[in-house]
């Protein structure tokens, strides 16, 4: 485990990089670092995440219970603590408004396409997540369906959540979750998305279990009304019992299974 000062100084970090890219505004987020079996750090309400300092950060117990002096805990405090019961190989938590990602989540519409190698390694699907009020039980509790299977998601109307195995891995995640949002979005103008096709999209996986990526969320492409869809399921069972709808998007002249390697490399480097 990390000392009290390495977490607290990787969240202030991590705070000012979410301000500074504009994934929050004024005083919009939060941020938490599992302490220890018993403790957890959290960003404090009321302060921007660009300008916090190492003792704004706030100290509570699982029961949400305040252990240090000075500044209140998130609003959404609760939720944070709720995910660390429930995933126990959780070590951090952000949640933050990105503009690309959050403008979906108000359209409706999830990030679960299978389009993007990197994003199918790392995160696997990006599932759109019931409404709730925030600062309620009711904002997290949807969440909770789609937390065994999935490190992100969109909150309908709200924004975005992303867990990992340190501050920084979360981070990243946001980082990964805005970028495909914003790519996902500029394909649209163009025309259109096009997935990839059942053998490209099961490499990708492969290279996920076999490298211990921990996104555990599993491909399905199944027929849509409106032609192809290359969706993210729950549960390891539904690559193995739904293949047989997999289909593929359209032809290239581009050697597929050269690319997935090239980008797979990539981006498992970048992970370290």
């Amino acid at each position: 485990m990390k000392s009290i000062y390495q977490l607290k100084k990787e969240i202030v970090d991590v705070g000012r990089r979410t301000y500074e890219r504009g994934y929050v505004a004024s005083n919009d987020g939060n941020i938490s670092a599992r302490l220890d079996e018993s403790k957890v750090l959290i960003t404090p309400t009321g302060v921007s995440k660009g300008f916090m300092r190492p003792e704004d950060l706030v100290l509570v117990d699982y029961d949400g219970n305040v252990l240090s002096q000075g500044k209140r805990p998130s609003s959404e405090v609760f939720m944070h603590l709720c995910i660390y019961k429930e995933r126990p190989d959780v070590n951090s938590i952000c949640h933050a408004h990105p503009v690309y990602a959050t403008g979906h989540a108000v359209a409706g519409l999830s990030l679960e396409k299978c389009v993007l190698p990197e994003v199918i390694i790392v995160l696997g699907g990006i599932p759109l997540v019931e409404y709730g009020e925030p600062g309620t039980e009711e904002f997290f509790k949807p969440v909770l369906k789609y937390l065994k299977d999935h490190d992100a998601f969109l909150l309908q109307n709200h924004g975005a959540l992303t867990i990992g195995s340190d501050v920084l891995n979360a981070y990243h995640k946001m980082e990964t979750l805005e970028h495909f949002a914003r790519i996902s979005y500029i394909a649209q103008q163009l025309g259109g998305v096009h997935v990839l096709p059942r053998d490209d999209v099961e490499q990708l996986i492969d290279a996920r279990a076999r490298y211990g990526v921990p996104a555990t969320a599993v491909c399905q492409t199944c027929d849509s009304p409106g032609g192809e869809s290359c969706e993210i399921y729950q549960g390891a069972s539904a690559t193995t019992n739904h293949n047989a709808n997999l289909k593929p998007s359209g032809s290239t002249d581009i050697d597929r299974e050269r690319l997935v390697k090239m980008v797979t490399e990539a981006v498992l480097k970048k992970l370290g």
